[in-house]
C-alpha cells in the first residue's frame, strides 16, 4: 500500500514537471538578443556573427526589415504587433494587450532581462539613477505596455540581466525571453566590434549550457539600420535544420518574429501586424 502511494505521488509529481513546459510546434524556448543602429551589409561580415549563421544550427535571415527608425517603435512592434503611433523616443503608456497576456494565458513563461536595470520594480524613468545611462527605457517595451506597467507581479519579471545566471543555474529560465544588452554591449553607444566581442564573451559561456539551450531558438537581431532599415538577423539553435546555403531570402520584419512566438505556441494572434506577418519558420524543426 506504502509503495502505491508513493508511486502514485511520485506519478502526479513528474507530470507536474511536465506541464511545467508548454511544448510549443517548432521550439520550447525563444531568447531573443536585441543589438542596436548598424546596417544589414555592415553586421553580416563580423566574424563571430558568420560563425553562428554558418554553423550546423544556424541560418541568416537575408531580407528581414526593422519596422521604422528611432529605437523605441521597433521594440513596441516585437511585443505589440504595431508601433502604437510612436515616432520617438518618448515616454509613452500603450494601451491594448500585448504578448504577454497571450503567454500568460497559455500558461508560458516569460521575462525581460535588462542589462544594468538596477532602478528597482516598475521604474519608469528614462534612466536609472545611477547616472550611467547604460539602461534605457527606449530599449524596454515591456515597461511602455499599461498593463504589465500597472501590475507589481507583471513588473517584477523585467528583472537585471545579472538575474539570467541565477534562472541558468535553478534551471529556471523562462520559456520567453527577451534579453536586451545594455547601451555599451548593445553598440549604440560604441561600436559593432564592441558589440559583437561582448556577444562572443556572454554567448559561448552559456550556449552550451542544457539548462539554457535544450530546444531553444536564440534570434539575434538589430533594432533598426542606419542608411536603410534591413537589419541582420539570425535563428541559432537545435531547432534550426539550415539550408546548405545557411541562407533565408524570405521578407520578414520585426512582425515575424511575434507572429513566430504565436505560431509555435498557438496562440491567438493580437489583430495587428502580426496577424498577417509571415513567421520565421521555414527551418524550423522541433529537436
Amino acid at each position: 500500500m506504502k509503495l502505491f502511494i508513493f508511486i502514485t505521488l511520485l506519478t502526479i509529481f513528474s507530470s507536474g514537471l511536465a506541464n511545467a513546459i508548454v511544448v510549443g510546434t517548432y521550439f520550447d524556448r525563444i531568447v531573443a538578443i536585441i543589438f542596436e543602429n548598424t546596417d544589414y551589409s555592415k553586421a553580416i561580415k563580423n566574424t563571430y556573427l558568420k560563425s553562428l549563421y554558418n554553423s550546423a544550427q544556424g541560418v541568416l535571415l537575408t531580407n528581414y526589415n526593422a519596422i521604422t527608425h528611432p529605437s523605441e517603435p521597433n521594440y513596441v512592434a516585437m511585443i505589440y504587433g504595431s508601433t502604437a503611433g510612436i515616432t520617438d523616443d518618448g515616454d509613452y503608456n500603450v494601451t491594448g494587450q500585448n504578448i504577454v497576456d497571450r503567454l500568460e494565458t497559455n500558461g508560458i513563461t516569460w521575462k525581460a532581462y535588462m542589462e544594468d536595470y538596477t532602478c528597482g520594480t516598475c521604474y519608469t524613468g528614462d534612466f536609472c539613477p545611477s547616472g550611467t545611462d547604460l539602461y534605457a527605457r527606449k530599449h524596454n517595451p515591456f515597461i511602455s505596455m499599461q498593463d504589465i506597467n500597472s501590475d507589481p507581479t507583471r513588473c517584477a519579471k523585467i528583472v537585471d540581466a545579472s538575474q539570467l545566471d541565477i534562472d541558468i543555474n535553478n534551471n529556471q529560465v523562462p520559456q520567453y525571453v527577451m534579453y536586451v544588452p545594455n547601451q555599451n554591449n548593445d553598440g549604440h553607444d560604441t561600436s559593432l566590434s564592441t558589440a559583437m566581442t561582448w556577444f562572443q564573451g556572454w554567448f559561448d559561456a552559456r550556449k552550451n549550457n542544457p539548462n539554457f539551450n535544450t530546444n531553444t531558438l536564440f534570434l539575434i537581431t538589430w533594432d533598426e539600420g542606419v542608411s536603410k532599415n534591413q537589419v541582420a538577423t539570425v535563428l541559432y539553435g537545435s531547432p534550426v535544420k539550415p539550408p546548405s546555403t545557411h541562407q533565408d531570402s524570405t521578407a520578414y520584419t520585426h512582425y515575424s518574429y511575434l507572429a513566430t512566438v504565436e505560431k509555435n505556441w498557438n496562440l491567438v494572434n493580437l489583430g495587428r501586424n502580426d496577424a498577417t506577418a509571415t513567421p520565421l519558420t521555414k527551418y524550423l524543426v522541433h529537436p
